[in-house]
């Protein structure tokens, strides 16, 4: 492996430094238990290219909750399971709502807007449920998180899942209302304790931005040059990380940055550039929207510094 292309390392290493130092860190996420322990002074930041050449700093190596960012990897899985039987479960537009609302589910009579949204991951999580025990369908999903990041380190956080189930009544809320109409087809309690487990997923920058590699490459694994799913389906994927991946912050994200991305609660963000990089970032420090605050002030520096946005 060679060292990262010069101006791509100095960018990295510039704004991992200047991020260490800013004081508008945003808000960690409190309504978790555990993700409120969390030093809201990290900050991580990763890019491995086209070459498979990793530019790293800050916090780097440093594992944590990856949240939401594990349902890119769920949705790719549960695509090859049921390829475009998925959608009439769950749908494919923005939802201008909070990742958790309860409201949209009852207009659209159980039907989640997007598969990023909770209801959304949730839904998708009780396909992939579908004639398994959870332990089976947790152990598919870890599976397939460390065959794409090359690392079989990869783990649960037993702590943050536990948290995440004292705690999850909204989401056990929208499960419910989903059950009624049939969105969900295995026990709730099932479905719920899967989908928390694969949010707990611990991962460090340089694991996530090896494990989105994939969809920066037409879908094939670079590793071993084997496609993990087709050209089409990782440009659709893409897509819904561009338009939905940060909830209704998703706009602001595309206008800033202008890359497909996915956010989690525990401050991390992966960021796709079609046929260049992988890119994780983490800030604990959330914006209003449940975003990366610093995450996102990064990849808008790093997008403009090296001309990687879509939208030229």
């Amino acid at each position: 492996m060679s060292a990262p292309d010069a101006r791509l390392a100095e960018a990295v290493r510039e704004i991992s430094a200047d991020m260490k130092q800013r004081r508008d860190r945003g808000t960690v996420a409190s309504y978790i238990p555990e993700l409120a322990q969390v030093d809201p002074g990290a900050f991580g930041l990763c890019v491995v290219d086209a070459q498979g050449n990793v530019a790293e700093g800050g916090d780097a190596a440093v594992p944590f909750s990856i949240q939401s960012i594990s349902k890119v990897f769920t949705l790719t899985l549960a695509l090859g399971m049921a390829g475009d039987r998925l959608w009439e479960r769950v749908g494919r537009e923005p939802s201008g709502s909070a990742f958790n609302s309860v409201v949209q589910l009852e207009y659209e009579r159980g039907i989640p807007r997007n598969p990023f949204i909770n209801a959304g991951a949730i839904a998708v999580t009780d396909l992939i449920l579908a004639g398994h025990k959870p332990r089976e369908a947790l152990g598919e999903i870890l599976r397939f998180m460390r065959f794409v990041s090359d690392d079989d380190t990869v783990s649960i956080d037993e702590r943050v899942a536990a948290s995440e189930q004292r705690t999850g009544f909204r989401n056990a809320a929208l499960a419910n209302y989903m059950k009624s109409f049939g969105v969900i087809t295995n026990p709730v309690d099932f479905t719920l304790g899967v989908y928390f487990h694969h949010c707990a997923i611990a991962m460090s920058c340089r694991q996530l931005a090896m494990a989105g590699r994939f969809l920066a490459h037409g879908g094939r694994h670079p590793t071993t040059g084997h496609a993990v799913i087709g050209p089409q389906r990782a440009r659709r994927i893409n897509a819904l990380m561009l338009t939905c991946g940060h909830y209704d912050g998703s706009g602001e994200f595309a206008y800033r940055v202008g890359l497909p991305g996915k956010s989690g609660v525990g401050g991390g963000v992966l960021a796709i550039v079609p046929g260049q990089a992988s890119i994780a970032v983490w800030s604990p420090g959330l914006d209003a929207s449940g975003n990366s605050h610093l995450g996102r002030v990064a990849l808008q520096e790093l997008s403009k510094r090296m001309g990687w946005s879509i939208f030229g």
